[in-house]
Parts: C-alpha cells; structure tokens; sequence
C-alpha cells in the first residue's frame, strides 16, 4: 500500500525488538496516526487501529464484521496464493450456520460455570505434566513439557477427540496460521485433511455418541428445532480444536515468562495466591504477543473514529495489544501490575465477535498457575530474557521455548 507521493506503507505485523517487549511504533502511531495505513504480507493494503477507543468501537460497531473478511475485496493476508483462514472453507462453513445462531448453540457448553466444573482435572493433568518435567530435571522447556500438551488434553477431553493426534493438530494449525511459509497447494490440502479427519470423527459419533461437546451438539437445536448442518458440526470441531489448544498455549508460556521476568511478581504470588485471577487478567492486557496478529474487520461503510476515518471496503486490524498500552485508557500502561482493578482489556475482543472460549481459557490460565505456585514456587527462566525467542510468521506469536528451572 503506497500514499500519494508513492511511499510504502509500514509492513505488518510490526516486529519488536524485544521478545516480551512492545514495538517501539505502537506509541508513535497511537500519539500521530492512530488509524494508520500499512501492508500485509500479502501485499494487501489495510489500516490499523492501536487506541483503546478506537479498538474497542471498531470491535463492537455492526458496521465493521468479520464475515465481510470472505468478501473478494477484503485484505489478504498471507504471501502468495494460499487461502487465508479467514476465507478458508472452515470460516464459510461457520458463516453459513449464521453466527449469532452459531454462537448460540455453541455457547451454552463453555459457560463459566462449566468451566470452573472442568477446573479439578485441569489441575491434575497440569500435575502430572509438571511430575514430567521433574522427572527430566532442569533446565526444561515448559512450551512443549506443560504449556501446550494441556490445552491439546483439555479441548480433546471436551471435544471427544483422540490426544494421540495432536501432532497432526499441531502441523495443521501450523499451517492455517502461518503467513508466508506454504503455498497455495499445501494449504489447500491441509484444509482437506483437516477436514476429512474431523468428518470422519463427527460420523463416528454420530454412530457412537459420546458424552462430549460435538456429541452433543448433534443432538442439540437452535430455538427453531433445526440441528446444525454436517459441514457446520466439521467446522465447529475444527474451529475449537484450533483456537483451543494454539492461543492459551501461547499465553500459558507468554504468562509464565512476565511473570517470572521480574522476581518481584513472582514472589508476590507465591506469597498471596488470591492475586491469581487479577494476575492472569493483567498478563491478558500487558502481553504484547498474546493477541496476535489483532483482530480482523472489514468496513461496509464509511465509518468516524476518535482518531481518524475509515473508508468503505477496507479491512482493519484491530490491535488489542496496542489499546492496552494507551495511557489515555490506563494508568502506568507499560507497568505489569498484578494486582490490577479494574481491568477492562480486550484480550478477547469485545462485542458479538469476543471470544467464545474465554471461560476457558482463564480457566487453563488460572489452574496452571495455581499448580507452578503451589509445585515449582523457585520457578525461574533458565536464559536472559533477552534470549528467548518468538515464532516469527504467525498469526498469533508463541515462543518457540521457554526454558526453565526451579
């Protein structure tokens, strides 16, 4: 994306420095040009929003929908050919479902209230995945020995899927959220794959149910009596298996990593556990990486923001990230407080589109925090900060390892 005088818009996503570090240019753009133009990966023009005003109001104006992503005149994201996830046939067969239906349906399984009855074995798989990490003995990388193997068991348990294949889970993700590394081919045929598999599962099922979430919603009903559709049942399992396990493993790491950073917030915690769910909560919001790319929105009309207009067909990164530095929103923004309240942050979105599994996880968060405290309470990186390192590429940015001792 170029101006008027022929000058490229910033690429993004932004890089930083600094792996637990914000990008430097989050606070120019927020103080100069906060609706700012930049260019995907793609090559595809699009705006960002980094004010929390803005963010948020992008994020719950009906002007601004995610289903308009799938439009021929949205953004791309990803380098060369390859179908992005936003297009891909699993996002048209959510839409299809209609997503306030979608939603509805779905969402009566991941209430707080079933997740705070999940809690006890949440707790004791983290138990036994911490009992491994022991048992190899330090330095041990707690990304691949806790932080994603217990997401992987937590959604597998709720979805009635076999843990023996996350590491199929694992390419396919990898896949769906990279953004320059595979062609148009390989990603076509990971999308067929993926859902062939997650076919063959739902028939399966259907034969023999089980008491699990796609189990049941092949019983279940929207308020009209209609049962969700065969393609939607595949997505919906494709859906919650990749946003179950990929994005709270990034945060349980992402979480470790702050925390343990600075001794201080360590010990404080270990010395008041009631300070785990604002931790949790204030990690959400200081986390430069746990949002990822932002979230996505396509504008079907012309829309006025606090810092600027958006035009008609453009897509629009909604950098949540970037809101929750804003020191027109917060108090010491740059400053992890763990004890913060109020803590409004966007973490999960806002408005119709917010996150569907946010229950869960805080949940995952709170449980496997509750256990490295109560287990590991000399937890400590094994490495400087400065050395651990993201991966680069993605659509979310998880560390690759987080090397640990205790």
């Amino acid at each position: 994306m170029s101006d008027a005088r022929g000058t490229r818009s910033p690429d993004y996503p932004i890089s930083a420095p600094e792996p637990l570090e914000p990008p430097a240019e989050w606070a120019r753009l927020r103080q100069r040009c906060p609706v700012a133009p930049v260019t995907f990966p793609s090559g595809d023009p699009a705006v960002l929003l980094t004010r929390y005003e803005d963010v948020k109001a992008a994020l719950t104006d009906p002007r601004l929908s995610r289903e308009g992503l799938a439009r021929p005149d949205a953004a791309r994201i990803t380098a060369g050919e390859a179908e992005g996830i936003f297009s891909s046939p699993m996002a048209k067969a959510l839409n299809d479902e209609g997503h306030g239906r979608w939603r509805r349906m779905v969402g009566r399984w991941f209430t707080a209230k079933r997740m705070a009855a999940l809690k006890p074995r949440m707790e004791e798989m983290a138990d036994l995945l911490v009992d491994g990490m022991v048992a190899h003995g330090a330095p041990a990388d707690l990304v691949g020995m806790l932080a994603f193997p217990l997401p992987v068991y937590v959604i597998c348990t709720m979805l009635g899927v076999p843990e023996s294949d996350r590491d199929r889970f694992k390419a396919w993700s990898d896949t769906f959220l990279n953004m320059t590394t595979y062609t148009r081919e390989e990603t076509e045929a990971a999308h067929r794959d993926f859902a062939a598999y997650m076919s063959d599962l739902v028939a399966r099922k259907r034969e023999a149910p089980g008491d699990d979430l796609l189990s049941r919603l092949m019983d279940g009903a929207d308020t009209e009596g209609r049962p969700m559709s065969e393609a939607g049942l595949v997505a919906t399992g494709q859906a919650l298996l990749l946003a179950g396990h990929e994005t709270t493993a990034g945060f349980i790491s992402m979480m470790t990593a702050h925390l343990l950073a600075e001794r201080g917030r360590w010990e404080r915690l270990s010395a008041d556990p009631s300070l785990i769910r604002p931790a949790v909560e204030e990690v959400l919001r200081y986390d430069p990486n746990g949002s990822g790319f932002g979230m996505l929105r396509y504008a079907h009309e012309d829309i006025e923001l606090s810092g600027g207009r958006v035009e008609r067909g453009t897509t629009v990164v909604c950098s949540m990230a970037a809101a929750h530095r804003d020191e027109r929103a917060w108090d010491d923004p740059d400053v992890l407080d763990i004890g913060r309240s109020p803590n409004p942050h966007l973490a999960f979105g806002a408005g119709p589109h917010s996150c569907l599994g946010q229950p869960l996880a805080r949940t995952e968060l709170q449980a496997v925090l509750g256990v490295l405290l109560r287990r590991l309470p000399g937890l400590r990186l094994a490495v400087d900060v400065g050395e651990l390192r993201r991966q680069e590429g993605m659509l979310t940015t998880p560390l690759r390892e987080l090397p640990v001792a205790w």
